[in-house]
């Protein structure tokens, strides 16, 4: 078995358990109430199981948009409540009077000592202030002994506000609900009048304007007289919101929830009978009263019930990524990614149960877009596996929706199918036109099954085009999300890592360019010997182009870099050279990280040496010291051993690569003996202990590297002038 390298929390059984169980739990919770658990029923859809007897008696529910028409209309029938604050208009009046009084008072005093400091200017303004003196100056010079003028109009204008008063002042019409008539509330009685027969504050005033108009007094005397008067004008009719508010909310209550009764023994549908839209109002009553009358202790074992369905589903889909997918199943963080993605579309479809609306809402549960999430996150079968196992987990919260179940298993199925072979992130956006497809067929099959009207069917459509139309765009964002945050690589991030663009591969191509032509070939081997044996071909290209980026930093170290056929470790110590040779490692793996490649990749770097030992610096070791004065692990790479499928193979490409590359006049029995002979050195050497390779993926592996290494070293027909060409001095034959 595959000894994975990962933090202890991440490989622990227990955090294991515990995932899978608040998993199951948190989905049992989102099931509809218990009503609700048993198949969906649709309009239209043939009844094909026994007929229904009621075993008890139980109201039968209003259809939905029947019921809140009803509600709409009793609530709008309802008037807003007023009450008459007659304190406030005798207020009202007690204040004109007292004002008018102590106006004379100040205009007296004003005339005698011509002081207009003492006016209140928040009842009128200084220029009307001036009108009513000199009206009450003309009174005092002209017309001793008559009727005051002043005192007539104080007098017109308290009968003037009381008359307006009676007819009663109301607050501010916009804040009131829409009605052609109120309630005055007296005690606890209501008269009902139409709101015409009151007065606006604008409504009162233009009345009063009308009055005064009509009294003659001149242009100048009627502004100060309306100024003045405007001012006792206040509502005495006060709305009265809590009021409202309670009577809107009996009107509520008044209308009956139920549009009828079904009696014990009666039948609700008879087998092979047609779902009527009064059929399915009754079964779904059924259901609810059901539900009402299951105790605590029903409730206890329903939801077991739930626990248990949901932990089937979940087993199944644990079985299956135990027994192919052990790299996931053993990957405590990968466990986390799926789960998340579970809950997240089960409280979506939780949330959307909540939604009363008359519209195929369900058709917005982005299912596909988790589809091809976990597609892209893993590969095609963990994908299809988990649409299905999700397609049946959201198809139970929607009350055991075989519709919906099937719909998006169709539309599920094909997005995985458009992502299995992703080579950008803008196939992504491919998926639309098949999710369309998947979701359009569905929609068109139940409908037409069902009976359902070219409205209903053209509405569901419209939802179906929303999901796939947004199911790509949340891939692409969640996408990201997930490979950040989770530090997933997906063969997305991998195909942007094999551009030969990349900083470390350009590096490596100009400082390094010996090194980079072998790990050119070295991805070509790794790439071809990982499809015969179901490894990731991309996985190990990638990792073939990073495993020796260390080099770049001192290329003149390796053979492969010396064009000048100086090589550096003829006058150095083994010692020095193979710490030099091992260095590369190390800092290969701070290049790596320096520049955040995915520890996947980073992992080829130690791994494609294993612990293998540097014979050539050993023997010479051995040579100059000694057997017995040299230890073998001096001269042997720190590790780790290869632990996947993909660095086994890029350990055994780059010996192979090398060993053959260094064969004077290859042929096929020379290739052939030096791929066996290097691979049988990794077996004998335990490199490959902890790889999960097999026996016979390694025969298969040697077969991938003989055809290519024989193919790049096949032998060449010498041209005449061969010897020449090769002096500098010859011309190539022409053919």
């Amino acid at each position: 078995m595959t000894k994975f390298n990962l933090p202890r929390i991440r490989t622990s059984l227990r955090i294991r358990i515990l995932i899978g169980f608040t998993t199951v739990l948190l989905i049992a919770l989102m099931f509809p109430k218990g009503e609700s658990l048993e198949a969906e029923v649709t309009e239209g859809m043939v009844w094909i199981k026994d007929d229904v007897i009621a075993p008890f008696s139980f109201p039968i529910l209003k259809d939905e948009e029947i019921y809140k028409a009803e509600v709409r209309a009793s609530v709008q029938s309802v008037y807003p409540v007023f009450f008459r604050d007659d304190n406030a208009a005798a207020k009202q009046t007690d204040s004109l009077l007292n004002y008018n009084k102590y106006l004379l008072t100040v205009i007296d005093n004003s005339l005698a000592d011509n002081d207009e400091s003492e006016v209140n200017p928040t009842f009128m303004s200084t220029a009307s202030f001036r009108k009513f003196k000199n009206l009450r100056s003309q009174e005092k010079h002209f017309l001793i002994g008559a009727n005051k003028t002043l005192a007539k109009i104080f007098s017109f204008l308290e009968r003037v506000i009381h008359d307006i008063n009676d007819i009663g002042i109301y607050n501010n019409k916009t804040e009131l609900p829409v009605s052609d008539s109120i309630a005055i509330r007296t005690g606890n009685i209501d008269r009902v009048e139409p709101l015409a027969d009151f007065l606006t504050l604008d409504d009162a005033r233009e009345l009063l304007k009308r009055r005064i108009k009509k009294q003659g007094y001149g242009e100048d005397i009627e502004t100060a007289v309306l100024e003045y008067a405007q001012h006792f004008l206040q509502p005495n009719m006060i709305y009265n919101p809590v009021a409202t508010a309670e009577e809107v909310e009996q009107a509520r209550k008044n209308v009956s929830r139920y549009t009828g009764i079904v009696n014990e023994n009666e039948r609700i549908i008879a087998k092979h009978e047609r779902v009527t839209k009064d059929a399915k109002l009754k079964i779904d009553s059924y259901k609810i009263a059901k539900g009402e009358r299951i105790g605590e202790e029903g409730y206890i074992l329903q939801f077991v019930g739930k626990f248990f369905h949901i932990a089937f589903l979940i087993t199944l889909f644990s079985i299956y990524i135990f027994l192919f997918r052990k790299k996931v199943f053993y990957d405590n963080q990968r466990i986390i990614l799926i789960s998340l993605v579970f809950v997240f579309l089960s409280f979506v479809t939780y949330l959307l149960n909540q939604i009363s609306v008359n519209a195929p809402i369900h058709l917005l549960i982005f299912l596909p877009a988790a589809s091809m999430l976990l597609t892209i996150i893993f590969d095609s079968r963990v994908g299809f596996y988990s649409t299905v196992i999700l397609a049946l987990i959201l198809g139970a919260l929607r009350g055991n929706d075989y519709t919906f179940t099937a719909m998006n298993l169709f539309a599920g199925g094909l997005s995985v199918y458009t992502v299995r072979d992703i080579k950008n992130r803008s196939q992504i956006f491919r998926s639309f036109l098949f999710i369309l497809l998947g979701y359009g067929v569905s929609v068109i099959a139940f409908g037409l099954e069902r009976f359902a009207s070219a409205d209903t069917i053209l509405v569901e459509l419209a939802f179906a085009g929303s999901n796939s139309l947004i199911s790509p765009v949340f891939t692409y964002g969640l996408l990201i999300f997930f490979e950040r945050f989770f530090k997933i690589t997906t063969d997305l991030t991998l195909l942007e890592l094999s551009n030969f663009d990349r900083p470390l591969l350009r590096d490596l191509a100009r400082k390094a360019p010996g090194t980079f032509n072998h790990s050119m070939t070295i991805g070509t081997i790794a790439e071809t010997a990982a499809e015969k044996i179901n490894a990731n071909p991309l996985l190990a290209r990638v990792g073939s182009y990073y495993h020796d980026i260390g080099k770049s930093l001192a290329p003149q170290n390796f053979v492969e870099n010396q064009l000048n056929n100086q090589n550096v470790h003829e006058n150095l110590s083994p010692e020095e050279s193979s710490r030099l040779i091992t260095e590369h490692v190390e800092e290969g793996i701070e290049l790596a990280k320096q520049y955040k490649l995915p520890q996947e990749v980073i992992d080829f770097i130690p791994m494609h040496h294993g612990t293998t030992l540097m014979s050539f610096f050993y023997e010479k070791a051995k040579q100059l010291y000694g057997e017995t004065k040299v230890d073998e692990n001096d001269y042997r790479y720190p590790g780790p051993k290869p632990n996947s499928k993909e660095t086994a193979i890029v350990m055994l490409a780059d010996g192979c690569e090398s060993a053959v590359r260094s064969i004077q006049e290859p042929d096929t029995t020379k290739v052939e003996n030096v791929i066996d002979t290097i691979v049988n050195a990794r077996l004998n050497d335990h490199q490959l202990d902890d790889s999960p390779l097999t026996f016979a993926d390694i025969t298969k592996v040697k077969e991938a590297f003989k055809s290519i290494l024989l193919g790049q070293h096949h032998k060449r027909i010498r041209y005449p002038n061969q010897d020449e060409m090769e002096q500098g001095g010859g011309k190539e034959e022409e053919k």
